[in-house]
């Protein structure tokens, strides 16, 4: 799958794994090799330019998320979710998060 097939949001019967990704970049295909189990980064949705991949449980639990402009996958940005529902990561504005909506935020306010 190249970039142009990635859909703004999946579907919901078929999670779309970051090995199916041709231009997937190392980072992104190593992004839960620290986790149990290292899982395989699933594709989760776009935000406008952004696209937005998780590593990890798809509900609560350690996980790590990774975003970067389509246009230019090489220019990422990443977010730790800890099993309290803490987090932390540096949006595309350079501010630090704790959270993860606000990270989310930084992505869309960056387009």
């Amino acid at each position: 799958m190249h970039t142009a097939d990635l859909p703004a949001t999946p579907t919901r019967d078929r999670a779309i794994p970051a090995t199916a990704w041709v231009e997937a970049p190392d980072d992104l295909l190593a992004l839960g090799a620290d986790l149990p189990g290292a899982p395989v980064a699933r594709y989760l949705r776009r935000i406008g330019p952004w696209l937005l991949w998780r590593a990890g449980p798809p509900s609560k639990g350690d996980a790590r998320l990774w975003a970067a402009r389509a246009e230019d996958p090489a220019v990422a940005h990443t977010f730790r979710l800890f099993p309290d529902g803490t987090g932390a990561g540096t949006g595309p504005s350079g501010a630090s998060h704790d959270r993860f909506r606000t990270w989310k935020e930084d992505l869309r306010d960056a387009g």
